[in-house]
């Protein structure tokens, strides 16, 4: 728990400046100390130059095309906890986001004191409940599970997570072929509900919005 009469020190990335310069004027406002700011979170961090930071304010979709879960890592590791701004059309990468360790997400549409105090309770350290959003997911027709098996589910997982697939046949007792025959019926059925994940990195997207497999999970993958 952070020390309450201790300063806010905020971080936001946005590629809208409207927005960006909103949540800025918003934040000094409110007290708070903006100690970064930029279009991608390259930006942020480059702006911070070893300057301390508490909360990153973090939109979901950048126009460098950067990951979600790559920027809310890179946050967490500059010591800041992750509060996602952004709109309910990217559902996946809200779950991504979460999944990673961001410490909730608050819709753009929110009252700016909402905003405020959302930032305020990440700073000390709380975990916003995302109920709503979670609820919202589940009810996105869109965004279909894919209806595995036990044994699919476990291979997935394992797979995902970074093991090779002999390594994967090996820790579930298993032959080689028989673990790759699982994979493909996994690949089949998230073709089969509009979620195509023809590499490693896109099974990891799938397990981790699935809540399959947890970030902290993961190593490897991709190698």
């Amino acid at each position: 728990m952070s020390d309450p009469a201790a300063p806010v020190l905020v971080g936001i990335v946005d590629d809208h400046e409207s927005v960006l310069l909103g949540i800025r004027a918003a934040c000094l406002d409110e007290g708070y100390d903006v100690v970064g700011s930029g279009a991608t979170m390259d930006a942020l961090l480059g702006s911070l130059a070893g300057t301390r930071v508490n909360v990153v304010v973090m939109d979901l979709s950048l126009g460098d095309g950067s990951s979600v879960t790559d920027n809310v890592l890179r946050a967490r590791a500059a010591g800041a906890a992750v509060l996602v701004h952004s709109i309910a059309d990217r559902t996946g990468s809200i779950r991504e986001a979460l999944a990673a360790g961001a410490a909730g997400v608050i819709p753009k549409t929110s009252a700016t004191k909402i905003v405020m105090a959302a930032i305020a309770s990440v700073a000390r350290g709380e975990v916003l409940n995302n109920l709503e959003w979670a609820s919202a997911i589940d009810a996105d027709r869109e965004f279909a599970k894919a209806q595995l098996g036990p044994r699919e589910q476990h291979v997935l997982h394992l797979y995902a997570s970074g093991l090779p697939l002999k390594a994967v046949a090996a820790q579930l007792g298993i032959a080689p072929s028989t673990a790759r025959e699982y994979l493909d019926r996994v690949r089949a059925k998230y073709v089969e509900v509009g979620r195509p994940a023809p590499t490693k990195v896109d099974l990891l997207r799938r397990a981790v919005e699935d809540g399959i497999l947890a970030i902290d999970d993961v190593s490897n993958v991709g190698r």
